[in-house]
């Protein structure tokens, strides 16, 4: 009896777990779940970006006007340096010898004009009783005149003299960022005021606010931008954005300013160059940075989560939903990032499902289950390239 029950009770256990199998085998796993929804579609405009490099709008070569020994360096390499700070310093005996000679010499040419004055009075007194020559009276004139002209030409030898001897102190023609010294405090430098003598070269300056950042255009892209900045004008069409190489958001402005007059027959583009503020001096002359320039007045784009947009190799796909529940990959055209978004070129229609996360747990062409989720357009997000 004790027997029977047991063989009674196995059995009723295995006919339930068989049942329950079958129940299972009957309905099938369940599906993998994945959000689905509609591309979002709003009005962005087009825009264009480019590689840009930064240049200063002013490079100056420190050298010196006049020549001797280096006396001082008055910076650090590499420091912000103010307009009219002292740079370095030349040694002034030369050229304070000189200033005094040529003030003695001006001393000189007035006492001589003193002399001709008192001269020039006897005579003209003399000729008015007779006692003197018309030609007496011409000649102390004559030295008169020349004594006034000695007089200029001492004036002329001061203001020579004390030129070089100002010129002794090398001071910052504008605020910016000195490069590193190229000559040592007792070394011998050669200067002169003209641009072909041979001067030494002291160090460089470059400013740094404004600053200029440079691009080239290819010629469809300049025509696109051409015929948008004829209809928007202004202010709106020379604005320009721009990204630094570490960071991913185009959080900067400029103005365009200069757009070349011809194409670069050799590479087909044409130069282009945007001004930037730079208050705090945060940008570098020669760094690169991302430039976009707007193209088109706003249109309807459809816009998707980056995330969603895969790349495949040279190209980028999304993963779509068709209504039975089929995972089919489409091609799609890419823009740049907007309000946190995707902008989608082409490839997509309004009402296409696109899968938006679940993206793990959908092969192409294997079944999905979808359900249904929102895109967010973020107006606060800084947009990247």
């Amino acid at each position: 009896m004790a027997l029977l029950l047991i063989l009674a009770v196995g059995s009723s256990r295995f006919f339930l777990l068989d049942d329950r199998a079958g129940a299972q085998a009957a309905t099938g796993p369940s599906l993998p779940q994945v959000i689905v929804s509609d591309p979002l579609e709003r009005q962005v405009d087009k825009k264009l970006t480019f590689l840009g490099q930064f240049s200063a709008v002013d490079r100056v070569e420190l050298r010196a006007q006049v020549g001797g020994i280096l006396t001082g360096i008055y910076f650090k390499d590499g420091a912000i340096v103010r307009k009219g700070d002292l740079l370095f310093t030349i040694d002034t005996e030369p050229y304070a010898i000189k200033l005094a000679q040529a003030q003695a010499q001006l001393k000189s040419a007035n006492a001589q004009l003193v002399l001709a004055d008192q001269e020039l009075a006897r005579a003209q007194a003399l000729a008015t009783r007779s006692f003197g020559t018309v030609e007496s009276v011409d000649q102390r004139t004559s030295d008169r005149q020349g004594a006034v002209a000695a007089i200029d030409a001492a004036k002329a030898a001061v203001r020579d003299a004390q030129f070089d001897f100002d010129h002794c102190r090398i001071t910052a023609p504008f605020t910016g960022r000195i490069g590193t010294h190229l000559v040592s405090i007792g070394n011998l430098v050669a200067g002169s005021r003209a641009a072909t003598s041979p001067t030494t070269l002291l160090a460089t300056l470059v400013s740094l606010d404004p600053i200029h950042l440079d691009f080239d255009m290819s010629e469809s892209d300049y025509e696109t931008f051409s015929r948008y900045r004829a209809q928007a004008g202004g202010a709106l069409g020379n604005r320009i954005e721009l990204a630094l190489n570490d960071d991913d958001h185009f959080s900067r402005e400029g103005v365009l300013d200069f757009v070349d007059n011809e194409l670069d027959h050799s590479s087909g583009t044409i130069h282009a160059r945007a001004t930037i503020q730079d208050p705090k001096f945060d940008l570098t002359p020669g760094a690169f940075a991302r430039v976009r320039v707007a193209a088109s007045p706003p249109g309807p784009v459809l816009m998707l989560p980056d995330a969603a947009v895969l790349p495949d190799q040279s190209s980028y796909v999304v993963l779509t939903v068709s209504a039975d529940g089929t995972v089919v990959p489409k091609a799609v055209q890419v823009g740049d990032l907007r309000g946190g978004l995707r902008v989608i070129s082409s490839g997509l229609s309004p009402d296409t499902k696109v899968i938006i996360d679940g993206l793990l747990y959908a092969a192409p062409g294997s079944k999905v289950s979808p359900k249904n989720g929102t895109i967010r357009y973020s107006s606060t997000s800084q947009d990247a390239d």
